[in-house]
């Protein structure tokens, strides 16, 4: 009876134990499922680059000059009036007070050119020349500021913007003219003007302000001159905010935009398109592309705590900080995280800003970036003399001590019972 009802036991124990076992693979796999299957999700829900009718395009994070997306980005290309971007940077480089009056030279742009219409021996304020530059392109414009800034040589102006272009790393860029005509020696690539674009937005209050305005007023010159913008995304999409239109027969249409949302500026260029109207679509959806693809991060700040070690001898711990910080525009269904290499314990002195490991920003799990680990203070060397009281007190020293104590009372304890015997002895010996 007994026995028959313990093999039924037996066996529900078994299977119970298999049970627990698989549950517990199960449960140990799980982690692994699940993150393949994030990865999976992630890869499913990647959104696609828009597919744009250009001869080339760039999309590029304004304060890092990071490229997120290109068609031919670094192909050289007829630019139009977007050479116009450069032109203001001279400009900026040479005067300092735009309420400085040039006098138009003897030139005169072709009736089809964008003018506002000035005449040799006119005078206006660089302030509304650059203004007449940016919104409305103005070719006349372009060619008075060169001309002045140039003392009187626009070839002498136009080494400068080439010097200027290898200055700011424009690999793909040069200039012939400093208005944007199409000549031999004048293009630029689409990554170059997105490059070209967030320099002078983040390095030029009055450049931002300007190319953002839909229309302006020129108080100066021979008349008063109301102005519009040729970029007409702006005051249309409120988180458009500039820069530059240009266009000619041989260059097509073209357009450098910039655009915030959520604290993240991205600058996107299309080039050779067919219509203003295709102009702008591309632009929009391509920055629509790069606000809904990539989200920006910083998982590291400089000064920021990461660890903080115990230090061998003393009961504190050190702080150990990023020496530098890292912020990155990734995917927006990218993994981010830190992998921290450091020793267990620390030992003094050691300087403050010492070394003593490495951060590894990963992004999907690959390394995208190593930032040193400094201390952020002086570890100090451990005293002579708390070296030695520990040493006094510590568990091999009272082992030693108690040794000591026990053979010291051994001794005494022989001494007395020594004397004891010595003391019966003359005691015999007198009694005799």
């Amino acid at each position: 009876m007994n026995s028959a009802v313990s093999a039924p036991r037996a066996r529900r124990r078994s299977r119970a134990l298999r049970c627990g076992l698989l549950c517990g693979v199960l449960l140990w796999l799980a982690p692994a499922a699940a993150a393949q299957a994030g990865s999976a999700r992630g890869a499913s829900a990647a959104i696609a680059p828009p597919a744009l009718a250009v001869t080339g395009a760039s999309l590029t994070v304004a304060d890092t000059g990071q490229r997120l997306y290109g068609i031919h980005p670094d192909r050289r290309l007829l630019i139009a009036s977007t050479t116009k971007l450069m032109t203001a940077l001279v400009v900026f480089q040479h005067v300092h007070d735009f309420s400085t009056i040039f006098t138009h030279p003897d030139w005169r742009a072709a009736p089809d050119d964008s003018q506002i219409g000035l005449v040799p021996g006119e005078r206006m304020s660089v302030h509304d020349l650059m203004l007449a530059l940016l919104l409305p392109s103005a070719d006349d414009a372009a060619y008075d500021l060169a001309y002045n800034v140039g003392h009187g040589s626009v070839a002498r102006f136009v080494a400068e913007m080439n010097a200027d272009a290898v200055a700011l790393g424009l690999h793909h860029t040069h200039y012939a003219n400093p208005i944007g005509f199409d000549q031999a020696g004048n293009y630029s690539s689409p990554y170059d003007l997105t490059r070209l674009a967030a320099y002078m937005l983040a390095h030029h209050p009055f450049f931002a302000r300007a190319v953002a305005l839909t229309h302006a007023t020129l108080h100066t010159g021979d008349y008063v001159r109301e102005i519009t913008n040729t970029d007409t995304l702006l005051g249309v999409h409120p988180w458009i905010t500039g820069v530059k239109t240009g266009h000619t027969d041989a260059a097509g249409y073209i357009l450098v935009s910039s655009g915030t949302r959520h604290g993240l500026t991205l600058v996107a260029s299309v080039l050779g398109t067919t219509s203003e109207a295709a102009r702008n679509a591309s632009a929009l959806a391509l920055l629509g592309y790069g606000f809904a693809a990539f989200r920006p991060v910083a998982p590291l700040h400089r000064g920021q705590v990461l660890a903080r070690l115990p230090v061998r001898e003393e009961h504190r711990r050190a702080a150990v900080v990023a020496d530098a910080g890292w912020r990155r525009v990734v995917p927006r269904f990218a993994r981010v995280r830190l992998a921290l290499a450091l020793p267990r314990m620390l030992a003094g002195p050691r300087a403050a800003r010492t070394r003593v490991g490495t951060a590894t920003v990963l992004v999907n799990g690959r390394a995208a970036a190593r930032v040193a680990l400094v201390l952020s203070r002086r570890v100090p060397a451990v005293p002579l003399l708390t070296r030695l009281a520990r040493a006094a007190v510590g568990p091999t020293t009272l082992g030693g001590l108690a040794l000591c104590v026990g053979l010291l009372l051994a001794v005494l304890a022989l001494r007395r019972r020594r004397g004891s015997a010595d003391a019966r002895r003359r005691a015999e010996l007198e009694a005799r």
